[in-house]
């Protein structure tokens, strides 16, 4: 447990760092939603092309990571669909109880992941988020389409939203150069690793700068509800789904570290974008992002 506290230590430091920039009106209000948007679409993608166009699957466990991340992420989904009225009168509502069920913080697994196993922890989470990115947005944005209160015209237009995630098109290219054996040339390679350095500690700057403490009270029930998803049930799916894909080390590793994580900050620009509860996303990022440094100091020592 210990080694773990000490991993999330820099991670809060620089959580706290961004709220505290934010509430003391150091930067201008504008540099937030700036910061936010090109980590969002221009750093954490290079971050992804990087290490998935350098990472090979040769020796790599990622058929029994597949099942894990499938297993996972679709037994959360589908749970939650079928609980939608349970949980939820209001459609807008559970589209951000969905998202707070069913998304992980990339930021926070790759810097738990990059702190306990290094370099090899780092790559095994970029092959892990490769799947997980892609599996997650699907079922979010597909959410939105059903029971968002944005209106979408049509087949292709859904499309259009998927196809231009920018987290998905840094997959693909990342994807497509490592199992086509093109990689990085020299340059690029060199050029993204400088720009994706910056993914990490901006991303959770801006995840401090987002925390909304004043909105938590009206949203309590989602917010439990919400948590009881992504700190309960869906970790124990990850080591169940685990045990019978007798996956083990660093690879079964991250996984767990990756679906204990809270919800993922770029949630809220989804809520925003696709006709979502914005209010009630932003309590549930802001409650799980601060639950996190409490609960994930224990699962791991159950877990991992």
């Amino acid at each position: 447990m210990m080694n773990f506290i000490t991993a999330l230590i820099p991670i809060m430091a620089l959580i706290i760092m961004g709220f505290m920039l934010r509430r003391s009106k150091f930067l201008p209000e504008q540099t937030w939603p700036g910061m936010e948007k090109l980590t969002y679409f221009v750093l954490f993608p290079a971050l992804l092309i990087k290490t998935l166009g350098e990472q090979s699957l040769d020796g790599a466990p990622w058929p029994a990571m597949l099942i894990v991340i499938v297993g996972t992420i679709m037994t959360s989904a589908v749970l939650l669909i079928v609980l939608r009225k349970k949980l939820s009168s209001s459609n807008a509502t559970f589209t951000s109880i969905f998202q707070g069920g069913v998304r992980f913080n990339t930021y926070i697994a790759f810097a738990i992941a990059q702190s306990l196993y290094g370099a090899a922890g780092l790559a095994m989470s970029s092959v892990a988020a490769g799947f997980m990115i892609v599996l997650v947005n699907l079922w979010c944005i597909s959410a939105f389409v059903i029971w968002g209160n944005a209106s979408f015209e049509g087949l292709r237009q859904v499309i259009k939203e998927i196809a231009g995630n920018p987290l998905i098109i840094a997959c693909a290219i990342g994807w497509c150069l490592s199992l086509s054996g093109i990689g990085l040339p020299f340059v690029v390679g060199d050029i993204l690793e400088i720009i994706g350095r910056a993914a990490l500690p901006f991303g959770l700057l801006a995840v401090g700068a987002a925390l909304k403490l004043e909105g938590i009270k009206g949203h309590v029930g989602p917010i439990v509800l919400a948590s009881l998803m992504q700190f309960g049930l869906k970790p124990l799916l990850a080591a169940a789904f685990i045990a019978f894909s007798g996956l083990t080390g660093v690879a079964a590793a991250v996984l767990i570290i990756a679906f204990m994580t809270p919800t993922a900050p770029s949630a809220y620009i989804l809520a925003r974008q696709l006709g979502g509860d914005t209010e009630t996303m932003a309590s549930i990022i802001t409650v799980q992002t601060l639950l996190a440094f409490l609960m994930m100091p224990v699962l791991g020592a159950l877990l991992l």
